[in-house]
């Protein structure tokens, strides 16, 4: 009797141990540790469900795409909307229909058939010097303005971030408009396109340019760091074309894989990283605007005031992705 009992005691838990290993999610992601780890143990802690986490700079898609069905992979965190666009277009997410997505995320911000969902806001920011300038009610047209000939600082025009404001730039003026004013930027820069977001604005406090295009949270984290501090207080956070279609926005987002091992539970993941407590988070520790409309962003982000930003719907941003890079190719934009 009692080798009977111990049995099913030793059955029991082997049980209970694999049902543990089904509830382990694992989400590949291109968002940083210091961001996400948080809001997944709380995740954790509420559902009981646990998530291992790949972190990577580049390369998922391609690691998803070589793994194929056996692949671990139940969600991918991407930093901006060309990694979304990317998993997308090698057909590696599967659709989501979730009540609880389309109340938090508006949908503006998520693909309408549910292969991706926005999770945060950046605005694609225009900084200029703030004793050299001051700030200005300036439009994206206008940085092709010769007024402004070599006065201009950018990261590389390849980036997502600057591919993502060409995509919008040709979805509002057109091809030819578009390339015309990519001509008239890239002969107003000031040096040749490199470094980072935050590098732009050094430049602008080290006298090198006068303008600096940026993402809006990079600002709010320079100020936070006392290495940087002094960059950001040199310039003035401007949101571009207030007078008509509003600033341009990126996101950050998600998407199931295809062949999630979990589906139902990195549902829920997508769903909690929706909600209150993980849109909060990104707002408060990455200087993020949270896509729910009811969670407000931080004190410090909030202090730069009110801004409209362009009503494009986001999805379509990725059908003229591949426009904007033959446009940057076409006029040698990083020569």
């Amino acid at each position: 009797m009692k080798w009977v009992t111990c049995a099913a005691l030793i059955g029991l838990m082997s049980v209970a141990q694999s049902a543990h290993a089904d509830e382990k999610l694992t989400v590949y992601s291109y968002r940083q540790a210091f961001l996400v780890e948080p809001i997944l143990k709380r995740f954790t802690e509420e559902t009981g469900i646990g998530v291992n986490v790949v972190f990577a700079k580049d390369g998922i898609a391609e690691r998803i795409a070589r793994e194929g069905r056996l692949s671990p992979a139940d969600l991918v965190l991407t930093s901006d909307f060309s990694r979304l666009v990317e998993l997308v277009d090698k057909d590696l997410t599967s659709a989501v229909k979730s009540e609880k997505l389309n109340s938090n995320i508006p949908a503006q911000y998520r693909d309408p058939e549910g292969q991706w969902y926005a999770l945060t806001m950046r605005v694609r920011n225009i900084y200029t010097a703030k004793d050299r300038l001051g700030p200005q009610a300036i439009r994206y047209e206008e940085l092709a303005d010769p007024k402004y000939k070599g006065k201009i600082c950018t990261r590389s025009g390849k980036h997502p971030y600057n591919i993502a404001l060409v995509a919008s730039m040709i979805a509002h003026h057109g091809e030819a408009d578009t390339k015309t004013w990519l001509q008239g930027v890239k002969t107003n820069l000031a040096r040749k396109p490199q470094g980072n977001d935050r590098g732009q604005v050094q430049a602008v406090k080290e006298g090198l340019c006068d303008i600096a295009i940026g993402n809006s949270y990079y600002y709010g984290n320079m100020l936070q760091d006392p290495e940087q501090k002094s960059w950001a207080e040199a310039v003035v956070i401007n949101f571009p074309n207030q007078a008509d279609r509003g600033a341009h926005v990126n996101v950050s987002g998600m998407v199931l894989t295809r062949h999630a091992p979990n589906k139902d539970n990195a549902i829920k993941l997508m769903e909690f990283l929706s909600g209150d407590v993980a849109q909060k988070a990104y707002a408060e520790v990455n200087m993020e605007y949270p896509v729910k409309a009811d969670v407000a962003p931080s004190t410090l982000v909030a202090s730069w005031g009110e801004f409209k930003a362009d009503q494009l719907p986001i999805f379509k941003l990725a059908e003229y992705h591949q426009a904007a890079v033959k446009l940057l190719d076409e006029v040698q934009f990083d020569l």
